[in-house]
């Protein structure tokens, strides 16, 4: 008999080409803003699934799903899972750490400049006006040098783009989840998260965290949305507290607050933090690699 492996979405072709020759393999195009009905119906016939972030792994759809052997999270995050009712059913979970930290790193420091040099607000003047016309005093924004970049989240991804910040010649202040914040919140200039979403750090910088925040510095988001409270950074934004925001991530994806959408001191993405074909094709990778393993009867690379 053949396993089933679903792909909830259209991954890098790696994924299919590890997995085709060994199981049989149903792909289903990427989508956002499914329901647990959804996930039901989609994994009915899976013995292993490879999933987005976005994929709500509920209790309700694991236990509709008893062929399931494994949830391979397309993802270093895996909030989307309700790890407690898979150890309850035996049902193993992976994720794909590691292989997007240079990417991710890499988009925080282009947000990073984007917003402190206004990038994205000049260029899209200059598409209107069609003209390029120096002005000692237009769009002015913040050097780096000498700043302070506040870090919450000293893992693989913090430390990355903590070396790329004292190469801009960067003061780095970091502190790992769970450290108090007061003074991380207080003296930087630009503050960047970079930790996991888990119910301590929901709404970690909220209207008080930020208020605390010094005033005119940036906020750098390209960790998980829900860790600030959107409503709250809008207010800070709109009273001139925060001077700006490079986000990646949003509170309530796929939706995004329409208040930050008509800032114009805020860089907004598309969660694109592994969005390099390097980065992509290594998680496909890994998350085919822990099927192959677990459906071998092996243990995988990298369990959660």
């Amino acid at each position: 008999m053949k396993y089933t492996v679903v792909l909830t979405a259209s991954y890098p072709r790696i994924a299919r080409e590890l997995l085709s020759p060994h199981f049989d393999v149903i792909e289903h195009p990427t989508e956002h803003g499914r329901t647990e009905d959804d996930m039901i119906t989609i994994l009915a016939e899976a013995d292993a699934a490879i999933t987005l972030l976005s994929d709500p792994i509920t209790r309700r759809v694991l236990e509709a799903n008893p062929n399931l052997r494994l949830i391979a999270n397309h993802a270093v995050g895996y909030n989307n899972v309700d790890l407690d009712v898979a150890r309850e059913l035996g049902i193993l979970v992976t994720n794909t750490p590691g292989v997007l930290t240079d990417a991710t790193a890499d988009l925080t420091m282009a947000l990073l400049l984007a917003v402190t040099r206004r990038v994205v607000e000049s260029d899209r003047q200059l598409r209107v006006d069609g003209r390029c016309e120096w002005d000692p005093l237009a769009f002015l924004g913040a050097s780096l040098q000498g700043k302070r970049l506040g870090i919450l989240g000293m893992g693989r991804i913090g430390t990355a783009v903590a070396t790329r910040a004292r190469a801009f010649g960067m003061d780095v202040l970091g502190i790992r989840r769970g450290e108090p914040l007061e003074e991380l919140l207080a003296m930087s200039d630009i503050l960047s998260l970079h930790a996991p979403l888990t119910k301590d750090t929901h709404h970690l910088l909220d209207a008080a965290a930020i208020a605390r925040m010094k005033r005119g510095a940036y906020l750098i988001n390209t960790s998980r949305g829900p860790l600030v409270d959107e409503e709250a950074l809008c207010d800070a934004l709109d009273r001139g507290h925060l001077r700006g925001a490079g986000l990646d991530v949003y509170e309530h994806e796929p939706e995004v607050n329409p208040r930050l959408l008509t800032m114009p001191n805020v860089v907004v993405l598309p969660h694109i933090g592994s969005a390099t074909d390097e980065a992509r094709t290594a998680m496909s990778r890994i998350a085919a690699t822990n099927v192959l393993l677990v459906l071998r009867g092996q243990d995988p690379i990298t369990p959660v």
